[in-house]
């Protein structure tokens, strides 16, 4: 099972040396990297090879990063300005369009395989004009994306915007092949349900985002803290074409944790089950 925790954990904190080898210590070999500026400024050439320094001094593999949603948000601060590529005012949309560019060129440093990308952002309905404005910025982005190796995965998002549905309508009217989707878990659990998410999106499904919730908010819990089904969950990864990556994206609780051990530790459960599964698999 490929483990790989994303540092939304940490989105609050800088991203630096001991961090990157306490997160190796603990026996996870890669990382996804959410994009804040106060978490890691991707916009800094010195700040991106220090990364890369840290990165292989650790031992640690940068799996994807997180494409930037929200601009100015400072170390400490829960929200800023919105970064939306389906911004249908042009100013704005290419203004959106410029920072994930900025967060691309990492690759050109740090080889990773994948961006994960929000069509929208917060709870849009699926307006034709801010598809068409998508479809605009992802055109280019895909291609900018392929000159530097990585792939853009979009990810559902709890909303008719970001819904696996829509996400799989727009590939197949816009005919941008090369989009990729990143299943979150939590997401389909506060929309449709992780069962018909999974369904909809499994043909071109390349990673996801693991981590619970109680259906009503996005809590980002680790699995089992909350009330998704995993035995059904772990089911449908079991029976998956291609091995998943497990990329858990888990917040920050009021009391400081979850803790590395936790991880790890959910890490274990999650390959125990998946195992079990899929020996029951080769049997049948």
């Amino acid at each position: 099972m490929q483990r790989v925790l994303s540092t939304y954990r940490y989105v609050h904190h800088p991203l630096g040396p001991t961090l990157l080898a306490e997160i190796a210590q603990a026996g996870i070999p890669a990382i996804e990297i959410f994009c804040t500026l106060g978490h890691f400024n991707y916009r800094s050439q010195p700040a991106v090879l220090e990364l890369g320094g840290a990165l292989e001094e650790s031992g640690l593999k940068l799996h994807s990063l997180h494409s930037p949603t929200e601009r100015d948000t400072a170390v400490g601060r829960d929200s800023g300005v919105p970064i939306s590529i389906s911004e249908t005012e042009r100013v704005r949309r290419l203004d959106a369009v410029d920072e994930v560019k900025r967060a691309l060129e990492v690759a050109e440093r740090i080889p990773f395989q994948y961006l994960v990308q929000h069509i929208g952002h917060g709870r849009e309905a699926a307006d034709p004009k801010k598809l068409d404005a998508a479809f605009n910025s992802l055109e280019h982005l895909v291609i900018f994306a392929k000159q530097r190796g990585v792939t853009i995965a979009l990810e559902n998002t709890p909303s008719e915007l970001g819904s696996p549905e829509s996400l799989q309508q727009f590939i197949k009217e816009t005919h941008l092949n090369g989009l990729k989707l990143c299943l979150d878990l939590g997401h389909a659990h506060l929309d449709s349900g992780v069962g018909g998410a999974f369904e909809m999106m499994s043909e071109r499904l390349v990673t996801t985002h693991v981590h619970d919730n109680h259906g009503e908010k996005d809590e980002h819990l680790l699995p089992y803290d909350g009330t998704i089904d995993w035995d059904a969950t772990l089911g449908l990864f079991s029976g998956a074409s291609q091995p998943l990556p497990i990329v858990l994206e888990l917040k920050e609780q009021t009391a400081g944790g979850p803790v590395l051990d936790q991880v790890r530790a959910a890490f274990d459960k999650i390959e125990e089950k998946l195992d079990g599964k899929r020996s029951r698999i080769g049997k049948t």
